[in-house]
């Protein structure tokens, strides 16, 4: 398999932003329009944590897990910080990438520079951006992605500004829940959208990635990708059980209990009982926690 393609990231936007001479506060100012909408590499040592975050407690072993991905493949989706003072920045969004590139040993990080009046700048930047063809799909999902993180703009809404289908907007969108290997292979070519949309239905990231590998080394189609997840799903059904069985009670084994606390970055809790019946129940501590978790449901 060939190595991952390196993403340009603005090196030489990085030296404009430390330039005294140029120090950009305004999209009024000079070369703003260079900055805003564009990725660059700063400094992790610049960038401030948000004390807003309503995330409080982050899992060790999800952030090694992160920090090793990272090491291997870089990080796939820039943090997004807001521009303070000179060489100054304060976090906006990608706490769990920001720490777990402390930990990966790495000095810079791809980031996304907000201005305190870009607002409307960045919206007509992202769309202008998601309306171009170059664009591989996941450098899509992630433009929609940022339009509903830092604009607070709703599926409807992006739908009438870039003149996309809610349901369009939506299959993008829900690439960015496959493992970041299988990402990086859309982006670099190795499997299509279509592969990507089949292979989501697949919650568990290591079967994810074992399809990925059959599909790239048999060079399946989507259809026979298709067939193969359905044939996943079939495997997992027990045998000799009929629909009118009776209902038992079964164990979430302590990895799924993992998978939905590092997707609400919250301790899930999961209760079954001897019927087989149970609830989950996801902790909030704010209201814009409470909403985090919704866009999380909802996307």
């Amino acid at each position: 398999m060939k190595a991952v393609k390196k993403q340009a990231l603005g090196r030489g936007l990085s030296a404009l932003l430390k330039d005294p001479e140029n120090d950009i506060k305004s999209v009024e100012d000079k070369n703003a329009d260079k900055v805003v909408g564009n990725i660059i590499e700063l400094e992790l040592d610049a960038i401030e944590i948000n004390p807003f975050q309503p995330r409080t407690s982050f899992n060790e072993e999800a952030l090694q897990e992160l920090s090793t991905s990272i090491k291997e493949l870089g990080v796939i989706q820039p943090i997004t910080v807001r521009k303070l003072d000179y060489n100054k920045y304060q976090l906006i969004s990608g706490e769990r990438r920001l720490r777990a590139s402390k930990l990966a040993g790495l000095t810079h990080v791809p980031a996304y520079i907000r201005i305190a009046n870009d607002n409307e700048s960045l919206v007509m930047a992202l769309v202008e951006n998601i309306q171009r063809h170059d664009l591989d799909p996941i450098e899509i999902a992630l433009s929609y992605q940022r339009l509903i993180d830092e604009i607070q703009l709703t599926q409807e809404q992006m739908s009438d500004r870039v003149g996309k289908k809610r349901s369009t907007i939506a299959n993008y969108l829900r690439l960015l829940k496959l493992d970041p290997i299988i990402q990086t292979g859309i982006r670099d070519g190795f499997i299509t959208m279509g592969h990507g949309r089949a292979i989501i239905n697949i919650e568990d990231h290591d079967a994810q990635a074992d399809i990925y590998q059959k599909i790239v080394s048999r060079n399946l189609s989507v259809r026979e990708t298709e067939a193969l997840v359905k044939n996943y799903h079939e495997s997992l059904k027990p045998s000799g059980t009929s629909s009118t069985a009776k209902t038992t009670s079964f164990e979430v084994a302590d990895a799924e209990k993992k998978s939905i606390t590092n997707f609400f970055g919250a301790k899930v809790d999961v209760k079954v009982d001897a019927k087989g019946k149970g609830k989950i129940t996801i902790p909030f501590h704010s209201e814009e926690d409470f909403n985090r978790i919704i866009k999380l449901i909802q996307a």
